[in-house]
């Protein structure tokens, strides 16, 4: 039983751990004849590399990476591409305390109840080292959705940090990547700079909420009912580490409005259907509607903290625990890039699967 790929076509298999000497992905079903080199992945991987700022963890690597097979003459094959990261910088060390405890808030319970082993270094499969990997077959799936849909965009930011929101009269796309917390308001960024300092020097942590935007998404991706578009985006997310919720468009906010107020009005324009809103967030029936898609999902607090907190041993003794290392004070940080890369192979898999169903034909309209 595979429980380590995600995909229908274009399918993606992760392996290896945080502490081991590599990981990567095998990417299959990529379309053969598109332009590829290690830079057109290193770009994204190199968003999401940790030690960028003192809000993530201080891990030093260079998550560089290879391309073992799968392309030739820097095109792909359309045969299975082996993407490989080498570890660098692991510190086994750091966790030498918690061989026989379970972490509170980590994944330590459950793996040992289950598989009856766990590789306790950094939480092994458990990882959020694990996303690297994502994130690199995510820069196949970009590269790919270059050359077959031209101008569709993916963008991840964060719009909420604890409590605190962004004030969307301030939303500047520009602004994305010019601050450390990937966020479109620029007063946002200056204010949550000395709050996450005051958490990090505490040795505490906090959640957030980050908003992935697919523009330029053509209308017609995804199927009824058990091939839903909104479905599958919803489990990519739902897969990062940390993620406790996910909702599209409007979300659980839908639940508090009107029909009247949620049904998205239809226009004809010049163009072709046009809707005066977007509470559906892109998607209608589990098709999308050529809108903007629009994902957010909500990240908890980073487990790992200096607060003492009350746990068990293997053996079943109350003790404490206190989870030392190099951990982000805010894991919804580094998340962003990795919700873009998810967002690329869920598109990039819904657009094939649609090439094969509907050879891309569509219904007249006008």
């Amino acid at each position: 039983m595979s429980v380590n790929t995600y995909g229908h076509l274009f399918r993606v298999t992760t392996w290896g751990e945080s502490h081991g000497p590599a990981l990567g992905a095998t990417v299959d079903g990529c379309p053969p004849g598109i332009p590829l080199e290690p830079a057109q992945i290193q770009v994204w991987l190199d968003r999401r590399r940790p030690g960028q700022s003192r809000y993530t963890s201080q891990r030093r690597e260079a998550d560089e990476v290879e391309i073992l097979s799968g392309t030739f003459e820097s095109k792909t094959t359309g045969t299975p591409i082996l993407l490989m990261i080498r570890n660098a910088d692991q510190r086994s060390k750091d966790y030498g305390d918690i061989a026989e405890k379970f972490r509170p808030g980590h994944a330590d319970i459950t793996y040992w109840q289950k598989y009856g082993i766990r590789d306790h270094r950094g939480g092994g499969r458990s990882s959020a080292r694990e996303t690297a990997a994502r994130v690199a077959a995510g820069g196949v799936a970009r590269a790919a959705l270059e050359q077959l849909v031209p101008g569709l965009r993916i963008n991840g930011y964060m719009v909420a940090m604890g409590d605190r929101e962004i004030d969307r009269g301030r939303f500047d796309w520009a602004e994305i990547d010019r601050n450390p917390f990937w966020t479109p308001d620029a007063k946002s960024a200056e204010d949550w700079a000395p709050y996450l300092d005051g958490l990090r020097k505490s040795g505490s942590s906090i959640g957030a909420i980050i908003e992935v935007t697919v523009r330029g998404c053509p209308p017609g991706l995804g199927a009824p009912v058990y091939g839903k578009l909104d479905a599958d985006l919803a489990a990519a997310m739902m897969s990062i580490n940390a993620v406790k919720g996910v909702e599209i468009g409007e979300g659980m906010a839908a639940a508090r409005l009107a029909g009247a107020e949620n049904a998205d009005e239809i226009l004809m324009g010049t163009d072709g259907p046009e809707f005066d809103s977007n509470h559906a967030g892109g998607i209608l029936g589990g098709i999308s509607t050529g809108q903007d898609i629009v994902v957010r999902f909500a990240v908890k607090p980073t487990s790992s903290i200096l607060t003492p907190r009350k746990t068990i041993t293997k053996a079943g003794d109350a003790t404490e625990i206190v989870t030392k290392g190099r951990h982000d004070p805010c894991v919804g940080i580094r998340a962003v890039p990795v919700a873009e890369a998810m967002a690329a192979s869920v598109i990039l898999d819904h657009f094939l699967l649609d090439r094969a169903q509907t050879g891309g034909v569509r219904g007249r309209i006008g």
